[in-house]
């Protein structure tokens, strides 16, 4: 058995330094030559130990970490898909990863997306807290560690940026970890280590690597054994067009042994195992990054785990992003076990639910463990844009249930041909490049929804309201009887049936009048004429007499159940009254059931 390098995972929110802590490392300038100086593709770099050994100096020496860990495997991903995309059967592919957060301007929401995926995935992970060099007052010592840095700090500028520090504790705090400042950690098992940098100047780097190491020696050399004769287990990080080759696969091999003229399994996009035979491996040189060798890359016959590679091969149109990548071998049935972790995600996982779409793999497996774990069905999962058949499936579901008449859609696009479809349908979709924040917005919805409906049940349901018949304000006294009333509680309307103290029926407002103008409701305190169908004054009522609402034994279950809280203090009143009138006539009148 041999110990590979630990693979780490660099994530953060855009622009908060993730790639350049890297070129710090490797003395490149890749940020530099991205769009804007955000990480446009995913790479990958080794950093060996003798480097490692270079920028730590003294430092490391008291680890006695060469004959055991080999070196450090970066992978720097974009923002919006750091981690998501880089996995393998039963969780991520990242052994480590380092959370990197702008001291000054805290937790943005892809660094909560990272956090989160951090924690669904039990990664251990440290917490660079970069840009301390921004600091009001920071002198800048280059190539130092952040002790000694800090040291030779004014000691405004300390208090500054322990406030910071304790800052980014007390998020952590709420997000259910327990951190500290990294010289101040107690046990390493149980504490998140936060490591204060700045990436440009390499303040507290040497602390990054000897921790990073210190982390991998002590927690994952099991983890890191690997058999070098084994099958190459991978997976696919992005397919690229390369001059002189066509399209080609970046790879990122964790276990194993990968050779030229192998046969490898990989997924499409139709969610089928595609299989074709490796024609050269293509690797960059240590401290080169995969997306920009200086040198280009190096033909190798023969890779061993854990490395960063380019494969040409035929027939990879179809390959998505985040497929596994498997070598084929007589000892066990290797397409049918990518198939199987295709169907762990992709398949209809219930009969009812929402729609969920992803750009790779890896995405819809974070999406699909999220959602379950809100407890949020899924009728169907897949990977690609959203197209018509998802649009008719959501309308289907619409019909069977409003709240899953949804489609979410992680950093894909709607197909041309589909956007009238769905603009014509009456689904909701659902889409962006942060996970927690479609959800959020989903959630958001049916939170909307269910008040919606709750209004309009609340609406619906007759409420306590009551009335008097003014004196000597008969203007008919029956066929209808039309009499002059004030409202005293509650909101009276039309259509409405009446009792009176007596709890017997009086009639049914027929309409109600004010100037001239007729009213379908009125509140407390208004007076208006009212015609009331079936009454007649002096029988069923007389002048000066309160007729009541009258409320059905269901509705009032209801209110008491559901919306007694929502009462004013004068429908409440009445509420008491009228309750009390009808167990005159019925004690049981309005008790719960025992089944109820």
């Amino acid at each position: 058995m041999k110990i590979r390098s630990p693979i780490v995972s660099v994530l953060g929110h855009v622009d908060h330094g993730k790639t350049t802590l890297l070129d710090y490392i490797r003395g490149s300038t890749i940020a530099d030559k991205e769009a804007g100086g955000i990480t446009q593709h995913i790479g990958a770099t080794e950093i060996p130990n003798d480097t490692i050994e270079e920028i730590c100096g003294n430092f490391i020496s008291r680890l006695t970490i060469k004959d055991l860990i080999p070196g450090l495997f970066f992978i720097d991903t974009p923002g919006h898909a750091a981690f998501t995309s880089l996995r393998k059967r039963g969780g991520a592919l990242a052994d480590l990863a380092v959370l990197i957060v702008d001291i000054n301007d805290g937790f943005k929401p892809q660094t909560f997306e990272a956090l989160n995926i951090l924690k669904m995935y039990r990664t251990p992970f440290i917490v660079v807290a970069n840009k301390i060099d921004m600091l009001f007052g920071w002198e800048t010592h280059e190539g130092a560690s952040f002790k000694e840095s800090f040291e030779q700090q004014a000691q405004s500028v300390k208090q500054d940026l322990d406030t910071k520090v304790y800052e980014i504790v007390g998020t952590l705090h709420k997000e259910g970890f327990q951190s500290e400042r990294f010289d101040r950690v107690s046990d390493f098992a149980s504490q998140i280590s936060i490591i204060p940098i700045s990436a440009r100047s390499g303040e507290g780097i040497i602390e990054v690597l000897a921790m990073l190491l210190g982390l991998a020696q002590e927690y994952l050399t099991e983890q890191l054994e690997i058999n070098e004769d084994a099958p190459a287990k991978g997976t696919v990080l992005e397919i690229k067009e390369e001059v002189g080759l066509g399209l080609t696969i970046d790879s990122i091999i964790y276990d194993g042994v990968l050779r030229t003229n192998d046969e490898i399994a990989l997924m499409t996009s139709s969610n089928e195992v595609l299989t074709t035979k490796i024609r050269s491996i293509l690797r960059p040189l240590p401290l080169e990054e995969m997306r920009d060798s200086k040198k280009k890359f190096r033909k190798f016959d023969e890779v061993v785990a854990a490395a960063g590679i380019k494969i040409a091969a035929p027939n990879l149109d179809d390959v998505v992003s985040g497929s596994p990548l498997r070598v084929l071998s007589d000892n066990e049935n290797v397409e049918e076990e990518i198939l199987k972790e295709i169907e762990d995600i992709t398949i209809s996982t219930e009969d009812e639910g929402i729609l969920v779409k992803a750009d790779t793999l890896g995405s819809l497996e974070a999406i699909v463990k999220l959602l379950r774990e809100l407890e949020i069905p899924i009728r169907e999962a897949d990977i690609g844009d959203v197209n018509r058949r998802d649009i008719i499936n959501s309308s289907i579901a619409l019909n069977e249930n409003d709240a899953h008449g949804a489609i979410i859609a992680f950093n894909v696009n709607v197909n041309p041909n589909s956007q009238e479809d769905l603009d014509n349908s009456d689904v909701k979709l659902f889409k962006g490049d942060v996970i927690y924040q479609i959800i959020e917005d989903y959630e958001a919805w049916i939170d909307e929804m269910e008040q919606a409906k709750k209004k309009a049940f609340y609406d619906a349901i007759i409420k306590p309201a009551k009335f008097m018949s003014l004196p000597k304000l008969v203007f008919r006294q029956s066929k209808p009887a039309i009499i002059g009333i004030e409202s005293l509680s509650g909101t009276v309307k039309q259509g409405q049936t009446l009792i009176n103290k007596n709890g017997e029926y009086v009639g049914v407002i027929a309409s109600m009048e004010d100037k001239g103008e007729t009213l379908p409701s009125i509140p407390r305190g208004q007076r208006v004429a009212m015609a009331i169908k079936d009454a007649i004054v002096g029988k069923h009522f007389d002048e000066g007499d309160e007729l009541y609402v009258d409320i059905p034994e269901k509705h009032y279950k209801f209110i008491e159940r559901e919306f007694k809280d929502k009462l004013t203090e004068d429908e409440f009143e009445t509420l008491h009254e009228f309750l009390e009138i009808k167990r005159k006539q019925d004690p049981d009148w309005g008790k719960f059931g025992l089944f109820e």
